[in-house]
């Protein structure tokens, strides 16, 4: 077996079954097919341009996985699918994360005329524009091999070269950040009526919550979004800190740091100014809090309560 190495890394032929498969469509330009995934779901890589592709089934040959995983995805049969390059991904350390084998193979239709059932975009790309695009590392790779040697290389097995790919060290962990109000007066926190189709609680109990923009700190962003959501101007000197929730959920790739602050003083009266995102506030006593409320609220709001500062959800030792 040939094998290169992309990131200046010695490679070898590893007894491992190879974990997934992709496609390496081409087209007589000279662009290839890339495909936008989703971001913020447990996949592989989300949010990044990649190539088609999948897991291999039990019992599946990688050919048979490349020509279902096309039909599931796209409806697309490519006839001239060929091995083209293994890809394997290592940690920071050096341990084997994921192993791909890629498939080249030529197709010459226009993107928006290809039925898309899983992510968000399919789109010929010209190589040089490559370095614009957010880009799965492991596909960034392929299309770099593939500009150096067009044609596929076999050893005389049908074995294709092996490319690894290594994550820095310097890689940590992404996480979202969110800011919520802990506005109480006379006993009782302002809560909102989340809206009957809003994709996350819907028509559940709320604090005023949002996420902060690119350049925002955790403070600006709990400013803006009050004001945004209910009118209420508050001074980012008088919040303060009451507690932080470390959150991770099953359903994200991405954990959450709910952080949670109080005001001292602020000015106006709370009024529906996004209804499409809430249906109305109200004061709520804290000790008769509604059933529906969102879940990691009503753990916040009792844990400040007993004077906590920090929970961590969702986390295994």
């Amino acid at each position: 077996m040939t094998d290169t190495s992309a990131a200046g890394l010695p490679s070898s032929r590893l007894s491992i079954e190879v974990h997934g498969t992709a496609a390496l469509l081409v087209d007589d330009c000279g662009r290839y097919l890339l495909h936008l995934r989703d971001a913020n779901k447990p996949i592989w890589s989300p949010g990044t341009w990649g190539l088609l592709g999948g897991g291999t089934e039990p019992g599946e040959t990688s050919a048979q996985g490349i020509a279902r995983e096309l039909r599931e995805e796209t409806g697309l049969t490519v006839p001239d699918l060929v091995p083209f390059l293994t890809v394997e991904t290592l940690d920071a350390s050096g341990t084997l994360k994921d192993r791909v084998l890629v498939y080249r193979g030529t197709l010459n239709r226009p993107a928006h005329e290809i039925p898309l059932h899983e992510g968000i975009q399919l789109r010929w790309t010209h190589p040089d524009e490559t370095a614009y695009m957010t880009m799965d590392p492991g596909t960034a790779v392929v299309v770099h091999e593939h500009q150096r040697h067009p044609h596929p290389r076999v050893d005389s097995g049908g074995t294709p070269p092996t490319v690894r790919v290594r994550q820095g060290s310097e890689h940590r962990e992404r996480s979202i950040v969110g800011a919520h109000l802990v506005l109480v007066r006379d006993g009782a926190v302002l809560l909102g009526r989340r809206h009957p189709d809003s994709p996350f609680a819907p028509s559940t109990w709320h604090v005023p919550a949002g996420h902060r923009e690119p350049g925002e700190s955790a403070l600006a962003c709990m400013v803006r979004e009050t004001s945004e959501e209910t009118g209420i101007t508050i001074e980012a000197r008088d919040l303060s800190l009451v507690h932080t929730l470390d959150q991770r959920n099953p359903w994200s790739p991405f954990p959450r740091l709910q952080l949670f602050f109080a005001a001292s003083r602020w000015s106006g009266e709370p009024r529906v100014l996004e209804p499409d995102r809430c249906t109305e506030w109200k004061w709520w006593p804290l000790d008769a809090l509604p059933g529906q409320l969102v879940e990691y609220t009503r753990t916040a709001l009792t844990a400040i309560a007993c004077g906590k500062t920090y929970t961590d959800s969702g986390w295994t030792e």
